[in-house]
C-alpha cells in the first residue's frame, strides 16, 4: 500500500506551497517546496516519491489561487492557519545582506575588483563585483576597477575585453567605478619597487633553474644566489631590463625564510622575463616595450598599497597570496589591508567559470561568441534575459562564507522571476498546435495583459473565425478542460462545445490556447544539454520590441528576438 500523509501533514504541505507562492508572486516552484519540506521534516524523506506528486498538486492549487484571487488571499490563509511561516520568511529577509567590514568607517573604505582581461566577465567574476560594489555603497567608499594585465603568454589579455568589462561593471553595479587602473600602464612603478627590493637587500635575482630551486625549497635550503650583495643584484637586474637574459634564465625573488612551514612562501618569485617578441602585449602602446614583467602577487601587492586599498575580499584559495604579500608589506614597512575570504561556488549546470576555457571553446568554434546564451558569461546570461538585479541578489544571498557551496541554476532563475515578473507582459505560445472550432459564436474577449499590473493594459481577442489552437499534448490528455480566461469546454473530434459549467463551476484542468484571429507562426528557441533547440508553434501577435522579457503562459519566461522568434530564458 502506498504511503499517504495524515491530515496534519497534508495541511503543512499546503501551507509550504502557499508560502512559496507568496514568495514568488504566484509562481510557486514544486522543487523549492519539496526541498523546504524535506529540510524541515526529516521523517518524510523516505516518502519523497509520494511527496513529489502531492506537493506538485498543492503548488498548482496555490498558483491558481494567486492568479484568481491575488497574493493577499494566500497571505490571509497563512496569517490565519500558519503565521509562523510568514514570520520565518520575514526573519530570513532581515538576516539577508552582508556582514559589517572589520575596522571600517564610512567614507574611508577603498575596495578593488581586479580581473585579468583575458576575456569579458563570467558569472563567477560577478561575485567580486557585486560584493565589493555593495560594500562600496554601504560605506560610501570607493571601488577601483583594476586590470591585472601583466601576463602576455599564459593568460594573454584580449584587447576588446577592456571596454566590455567596463560596460559590464556599469551594468551590474549601476554606476562606473571611482577609478580605473591598467597594470600594464604602470610598469615603471613596479620597476621602481623592484629596485628598492634589491637595493635594500630583501630581494635578489635568482639564476637557478625552476627544477633546481624546487629542490632547495623542498630541502629548506637557501640557493647560492641568495647571498648576492645588493649591488650585484642590481647589476643582474639592469641586465634583465636590457635584454641580457632570456626567459627562464633568471627571476627576482622576495626573501622570506626558507624554513617556513608552507613551501609556497619560501623565497617566492616577484618578477620574470617574458618573451614579448613572440607574445607581445595586445595593447599597441605596450606591445613588446617591456621584457621584465611582475608576477601577480608582487604587482597586486604594490598596487593595493599605492591605491590605498583598505579591504580585500578574495577566494580562500588565495590565502597563500595574502601570506606572501604580508611578508612583502613587512619588508616595505606597510600595513596590509583587512582581508576576508569566501569559498568556492559551483553552479550545477556550469561547474566552474574558467575564462581561459571559455575563450578556448569560442576560438575552437564550439560557441558563437562571448554572449552565447549557453555560456556562464555576464553577456551570455544578459542575452538570455537575466537581469542585473537578479544576478546581484543571487550573489548577495550566498554572501561571504568560507564554506564551499553548490547551487542549481534555478536559484538564479528564481531571483530573476522576482525581478521581471511584475513588468513581464503575458504572451501566449502554443506548441505543436492543433486547430479546433467552436460550435457557436463566442464574441471578442478582453482580459488583462498581466494579472497584477494594470499598467500593461489589456488583450483583445476577436473570435470572428471561431477557430482556435490548443497544444497537442493538452488535446490528447483531456476531453474536458477550461480554456484560460474563457470557459469550460469539451472537445469532440475537432469541435469545441461549451459545458454547463461554462463559467467555472466544475474543477477542470486549465489550459492556454490561442484564437486563429490573433495568431502567427513562431519559433521558440531554448538551450538544453549545451545545445540550442527549437520548437515550432503559434504565438499571439504582438508589437513587443526585441529584448523584451515576456512570460509565456504555462511555459516560462522568454526574450523577444523578433516578432516571429522567441528565446526561452528558463521554464517556470
Amino acid at each position: 500500500m502506498s504511503w499517504e500523509p495524515d491530515s496534519t501533514t497534508l495541511d503543512e504541505l499546503r501551507h509550504f506551497a502557499i508560502q512559496n507562492a507568496i514568495e514568488y508572486n504566484g509562481r510557486a516552484h514544486a522543487k523549492s517546496v519539496i526541498g523546504r519540506v524535506l529540510s524541515s521534516r526529516a521523517d518524510l524523506r523516505s516518502h519523497a516519491k509520494e511527496l513529489t506528486a502531492i506537493i506538485s498538486e498543492e503548488v498548482d492549487k496555490a498558483n491558481e489561487m494567486a492568479s484568481e484571487s491575488g497574493i493577499d488571499a494566500l497571505t490571509k490563509i497563512l496569517e490565519s492557519e500558519a503565521p509562523h511561516l510568514l514570520e520565518a520568511r520575514e526573519k530570513q529577509e532581515r538576516r539577508s545582506g552582508l556582514p559589517d567590514l572589520p575596522n571600517a568607517t564610512k567614507g574611508n573604505v577603498v575596495l578593488r575588483f581586479a580581473p585579468n582581461p583575458n576575456g569579458p566577465l563570467s558569472v563567477g567574476h560577478a561575485r567580486g563585483l557585486v560584493i565589493n560594489s555593495t560594500y562600496r555603497d554601504m560605506y560610501e567608499g570607493e571601488l577601483i576597477l583594476r586590470f591585472d594585465d601583466t601576463d602576455t603568454s599564459i593568460k594573454p589579455p584580449l584587447l576588446e575585453a577592456y571596454a566590455q568589462i567596463e560596460q559590464e561593471t556599469h551594468w551590474l553595479t549601476g554606476k562606473a567605478p571611482e577609478r580605473v587602473i591598467l597594470a600594464s600602464d604602470r610598469m615603471e612603478v613596479y620597476y621602481e619597487y623592484a629596485e628598492q627590493l634589491l637595493h635594500e637587500g630583501f630581494g635578489y635575482v635568482c639564476s637557478c633553474s625552476a627544477e633546481t630551486f624546487k629542490e632547495y625549497r623542498i630541502e629548506k635550503q637557501s640557493c647560492p644566489c641568495r647571498s648576492r650583495l645588493p649591488d650585484e643584484n642590481l647589476d643582474y637586474w639592469h641586465k634583465m631590463l636590457n635584454g641580457g637574459f632570456q626567459p627562464g634564465d633568471v627571476v627576482v625573488r622576495v626573501k622570506t625564510d626558507m624554513a617556513l612551514k608552507n613551501p609556497a612562501l619560501r623565497d617566492w618569485p616577484a618578477l620574470r622575463i617574458q618573451d614579448t617578441e613572440a607574445h607581445p602585449h595586445p595593447r599597441p602602446e605596450i606591445g613588446s616595450k617591456y621584457k621584465v614583467w611582475p608576477l601577480l602577487d608582487f604587482q597586486s601587492a604594490i598596487e593595493d598599497h599605492l591605491q590605498g586599498v583598505t579591504h580585500i575580499i578574495r577566494g580562500k584559495d588565495l590565502m597563500d597570496s595574502t601570506r606572501k604579500q604580508t611578508i612583502l608589506y613587512e619588508h616595505f614597512g606597510w600595513t596590509y589591508p583587512e582581508t576576508l575570504y569566501w569559498g568556492r561556488v559551483k553552479i550545477h549546470e556550469w561547474g566552474g567559470f574558467s575564462t581561459s576555457a571559455i575563450r578556448a571553446s569560442i576560438e575552437e568554434g564550439r560557441y558563437s561568441s562571448w554572449d552565447d546564451v549557453r555560456l556562464p558569461t555576464i553577456s551570455g546570461i544578459k542575452n538570455r534575459g537575466i537581469t542585473a538585479e537578479a544576478l546581484r541578489l543571487f550573489w548577495l544571498e550566498l554572501g561571504i562564507t568560507q564554506k564551499d557551496i553548490s547551487v542549481p541554476l534555478a536559484t538564479l532563475f528564481s531571483h530573476n522571476t522576482k525581478s521581471v515578473d511584475f513588468s513581464a507582459p503575458r504572451l501566449t505560445f502554443v506548441r505543436s498546435p492543433i486547430q479546433f472550432s467552436f460550435s457557436e459564436d463566442i464574441g471578442t474577449l478582453e482580459f488583462p495583459r498581466h494579472p497584477n499590473n494594470k499598467q500593461l493594459g489589456t488583450r483583445s481577442w476577436p473570435m470572428d473565425k471561431k477557430c482556435i489552437y490548443i497544444e497537442k499534448e493538452d488535446a490528447e490528455k483531456n476531453s474536458k478542460m477550461r480554456l484560460k480566461e474563457c470557459a469550460d469546454i469539451e472537445i469532440s473530434n475537432t469541435t469545441i462545445h461549451f459545458l454547463e459549467s461554462r463559467h467555472g463551476d466544475e474543477k477542470l484542468p486549465i489550459i492556454h490556447w490561442l484564437p486563429e484571429d490573433v495568431s502567427q507562426n513562431c519559433t521558440l528557441q531554448y538551450s538544453k544539454d549545451d545545445e540550442i533547440h527549437t520548437i515550432d508553434g503559434m504565438v499571439e501577435r504582438h508589437n513587443f520590441s526585441a529584448g523584451t522579457i515576456v512570460q509565456l503562459e504555462r511555459i516560462g519566461y522568454a526574450k523577444v528576438v523578433d516578432e516571429s522568434t522567441l528565446f526561452l530564458s528558463y521554464e517556470d
